[in-house]
Order: structure tokens, then sequence, then C-alpha cells
């Protein structure tokens, strides 16, 4: 039965999954017509609200990881079952459009036990769609979503309700071109703003700035009057990173290991998003009483160095978690990147895949072969690219 929509302007009911195994074609323009919805609910709203609350089918499509006879583990589109997704108290039914592409996700396709620990299991710890329950924009980063949660790859995700963020962007794509990492960019900046770090007191450097962390937080820094820095071992990407407003890009030897426990210290502040011998190197070019916010490990997790300087330069090192933080601290950040803090050029960049894709483009990640966003698209199918 469908809802009259003259109103609202689009209808709100729903058939059975689309043969072929397509996704939902209807979301983007329910998204698009909510500020049109809640304007006309008005006596209608019980239909319209019983109607979006039943168009949660029973069936769903999802990318899932699944481990193969030989051990190893293989990704692909499955059709799942809402019923199956976790049972949470207060648990918050979300119908997903878009997702976006991240390392964790990729060692979760890989198989790796640290990240994800039972399978099958569909990754994706970011995810933006719409409450089925109410009919309002959500926006779901982090805490367990995509790792051991069934998360955004699927059409539908089930998370508490203290999860979901208020979705602060016009268009919900946009804060799939974010997602966690752009999420993580952001609280960079803002720990080094909080530790006093200025434009005037020298260049900002930013490691693995190709990555999807490090072009946010180099056309961030560069927009609020930085002198930004860009390392990078991918010397293709120069022009782009200088596009991006970085004024200076070097190569990986620039932080290769030294012997020596201190070196002339060039950079007032930084961004790393590489950790392990990167971050020891870097930490002994700070400047007297800059800070280093870190939040990457595919260097290595292990942090060789020596306490000199923290204690004769006064160097701050700042751990940096968008992941379990409170969602009171994610909301402030993502309210900056849609105002103020937004990223043309980040945001013009982004490319969008379907679910068949994915494969390829979480290879790549590993490879360490990606450069800049990716966001799953889940109306994209290879029968309407």
């Amino acid at each position: 039965e469908e809802v009259p929509s003259e109103e609202v302007g689009i209808p709100l009911s729903l058939s059975p999954l689309e043969s072929g195994g397509g996704a939902w074609s209807y979301s983007m323009n329910m998204l698009l017509a909510i500020p049109r919805l809640h304007a006309h609910l008005g006596t209608n709203r019980g239909n319209i609200l019983r109607s979006v609350s039943s168009s949660a089918s029973n069936y769903y499509q999802a990318w899932q990881v699944v481990e193969q006879d030989d051990g190893s583990y293989k990704g692909g589109e499955q059709t799942l079952a809402t019923e199956h997704l976790p049972h949470i108290d207060d648990g918050v039914l979300i119908r997903v459009t878009h997702s976006s592409l991240n390392y964790k996700d990729a060692l979760s396709a890989s198989g790796n036990r640290g990240v994800t620990r039972k399978f099958p299991h569909t990754p994706g710890i970011d995810a933006v769609g719409i409450n089925v329950r109410d009919a309002t924009p959500a926006l779901v980063t982090g805490y367990d979503l995509g790792m051991n949660t069934a998360g955004g790859y699927g059409e539908f995700i089930r998370v508490p309700k203290d999860w979901i963020a208020t979705l602060p962007f016009t268009e919900p794509r946009v804060a799939m071109i974010y997602g966690t990492a752009g999420l993580t960019a952001g609280l960079c900046v803002q720990k080094l703003l909080e530790m006093g770090a200025r434009p005037s007191q020298g260049p900002v450097v930013v490691t693995g700035a190709t990555g999807a962390v490090g072009t946010v937080a180099v056309e961030l820094l560069a927009k609020l009057g930085f002198e930004v820095v860009a390392v990078s071992g991918k010397a293709a990407q120069r022009e782009r990173l200088l596009e991006l407003g970085a004024t200076e890009v070097l190569g990986r030897d620039a932080l290769e290991a030294s012997k020596k426990p201190m070196l002339k210290p060039i950079f007032a502040n930084a961004v790393d998003t590489v950790g392990g011998p990167v971050l020891a190197e870097l930490l002994k070019q700070i400047l007297p009483g800059g800070s280093v916010s870190c939040c990457g490990l595919v260097a290595g997790v292990n942090l060789e160095t020596t306490v000199l300087p923290f204690i004769l330069r006064g160097v701050n090192l700042l751990g940096v978690d968008s992941v379990e933080i409170p969602l009171a601290q994610k909301q402030q950040v993502w309210d900056k990147l849609a105002g103020d803090w937004a990223c043309p050029k980040t945001e013009a960049a982004a490319i969008d895949i379907g679910r068949h894709q994915l494969d390829a483009h979480l290879e790549a990640f590993l490879k360490g072969s990606n450069s800049g966003k990716v966001v799953l698209d889940h109306s994209l199918t290879k029968n309407n690219e």
C-alpha cells in the first residue's frame, strides 16, 4: 500500500527486493525529501511513519566476507535477512544509502581476527541512511560498527541509538566522503588547535598525506592558514597534494630512520597517520613546545624512541581516537566539517563505487596504492553504472 504523497513529493512504500539484487532505488530521493516530509507531516504523521517502518524488507543485499575451506577469506554479495541483524535493547534499524572505505574495513575483509572475531561478517565502519523508525537521517561511524557488528556494506544495520549522530550535511553522500577518516583528520587538527597551534609558529607536517586521513588533514590545515608540508611515498600524487594546499611535498626519505636520538627541529606541529618508525623520526624534528597528533599504524604499532624530544624540547604526543569517544565529541567535529571546516577539493575528488567493486578497492588499501576518498553507494549496481 502506498501513502498519498502529493505533498511530500515521494512514495513512501516499497516493493520487495528489486530483481537482480539491486539496492533500494528510492533511498536517496527519500533522504532529499525528508525536510518536506517533516514540514507536511501534520495529520498524516501516523500513516507516513507506519509506511516508512513497514518499508523495511525482510531481506536485503550486503557485501559479506566468508571464510573459505582453505582458510582464506572472500567477500561477495549476499542476500541476508534483517532478522539476523544483532538484537539490541533500544536498537535502531537503519536503511543504509552510503558507506565509505577505510583501512580497517580492508583488514576485516582480509580476515584479520584482530579487527573481526567471527565470520561471515559484513564490514563497513561508516554508514549513513534513514532511521526506519521515524524516517530521520542517521549517521553512524566507529564504535563496533563494521568490526563485530554488521556494518555499512549492507543495506541495513541495527545499532544502539547512542551510536547515531545527527546528520549535519545537506547531502548524505558527503558525510561518507569524510567518514571515519575525515572525522579522524578533524579530531587531529582540533587537538593541535587545543594545544595552541598557530600558523605563525611554523610549518605543520602531515605524514601519509595521500591517504584518506591525510588528504583531509592537508586541505583543512591549509584552509586554516597553516603552511603544510606533506610527506608521501607516492611521487605521482605530488600535484594533487599541492592542489589541496600543501606548500611543499617531501618523499618518505625525509623521515628515514636515524640512529641519532635528536635531529634539527624543522616542524612546528604535525599530524601523523602512519605510526611506527616514521613517527619516531618525526618526534626528533619537532620544534620546542610543538605537538604531534597521532592516529595511524600502517607503518607499525611499535614506537622506538627516547624521552629526549619530550624532556628537552617539551614535545607533546597526542593520541587521537575517533572510534570510542563520546558521541558529543564526534558531533562537534561533524558540525565543523559540514560548515567552516568543509574541504571542497576533497569532496570534489571523491569517487563512487558499488558493492561489486569493493574487492579491488579494499585490496588497494592493503597494498597502500589507494589515494583520496572512495564512497560506497548502495544504489550503484553492475546494471546501472
